[in-house]
């Protein structure tokens, strides 16, 4: 049987060390929980392109990010790469441990991803513009919690 949706090999993503370091360990705290979207960070994790904090262009998802995507389905949506603990989707703030914030993480503006919904259908987003962290957008690094 032919797949209905056409496979798009994946875009190249950078990630900040830190991001890439916190990222590492919670994918691998979360693997009894849910194995699926935790495997499918970890794998994205390996793929990313890993550069110095402070080295990484401004339109470049990571955590803290807000961003612009559309998809394959019409939507367009503003939203925020937060951890888990941040995430709030009435306020538009999309964890990180989802499919969906597995697809952004790394992905610059004017990218595109395949990514499957917790419906199992393949779904495509593209990033249409990105605003740094705030504290990265200041030079600032984040404070420790």
């Amino acid at each position: 049987m032919a797949s209905q949706t056409k496979k798009h090999r994946k875009p190249a993503i950078r990630m900040i060390r830190s991001d890439h370091e916190k990222l590492s360990g919670l994918a691998e705290n979360f693997l009894a929980r849910n194995p699926a979207v935790a495997e499918e960070l970890l794998a994205e994790l390996d793929r990313a392109r890993i550069v110095a904090d402070g080295r990484i262009a401004e339109d470049v998802v990571r955590m803290g990010s807000r961003l612009r995507f559309t998809t394959d389905a019409g939507e367009d949506r503003r939203v925020s790469l937060v951890f888990p603990g941040d995430a709030d989707i009435a306020e538009g703030k999309v964890s990180v441990l989802t499919p969906i914030g597995v697809a952004l993480i790394g992905l610059s503006a004017g990218q595109s991803i395949d990514w499957t919904g917790r419906d199992g259908r393949t779904h495509r987003l593209t990033v249409e513009s990105v605003e740094a962290p705030a504290e990265m957008a200041a030079g600032e690094p984040r404070p420790a919690s």
